[in-house]
């Protein structure tokens, strides 16, 4: 006698927020972890290749940047998924979702660096705030709570790179 195999699949999400909203938030948060994984990429090219005057200063300031957006990559992609949807994770995806230019092929100097950080971290600010509405919406607290976690990083991070530029 044939054994027969039954196929066992995954129940259907229901967590209380539905596909459309899902599927938005998660569009929403691929561009945000296209922005971060960005700006960790510019962040550690600049840790690697800053000279001058601040040199230790600012290397060890680019590799506490680059340390804890590496760390954030890997909550906003679980977030994605939890919502049933794929996490980006190819360049040629990143580079068509992040608002977040590429690193200069050439390093640029010390406080020009510090300059493209300013305006990388609060691009990243602006793609997590443009989320809320459709979090809002949705009742989608966990998502919420990220954005503010990321908001907070990435405006805090501004402030002190912009006062480096203060003279």
């Amino acid at each position: 006698m044939a054994k027969t195999v039954s196929k066992v699949t995954a129940p259907a999400i229901n967590i209380g927020i539905n596909e459309k909203d899902r599927a938005a938030i998660a569009k929403g948060l691929s561009r945000l972890l296209a922005d971060t994984y960005t700006l960790y990429l510019t962040t550690h090219n600049f840790h690697w290749n800053v000279t001058g005057p601040m040199f230790n200063s600012l290397h060890a300031m680019f590799m506490a940047q680059y340390t804890e957006l590496w760390t954030a990559v890997d909550p906003v992609a679980e977030r994605i998924r939890s919502l049933g949807h794929a996490a980006p994770g190819s360049y040629a995806q990143f580079g068509k979702l992040s608002s977040v230019p590429d690193a200069p092929a050439s390093p640029p100097k010390a406080m020009e660096m510090v300059r493209i950080l300013v305006q990388g971290h609060e691009a990243v600010a602006r793609t997590a705030r443009e989320l809320f509405a459709v979090v809002d919406k949705a009742g989608d607290e966990p998502t919420a709570d990220l954005l503010t976690q990321r908001l907070t990083v990435h405006e805090q991070t501004a402030w002190m790179l912009r006062s480096i530029l203060e003279e």
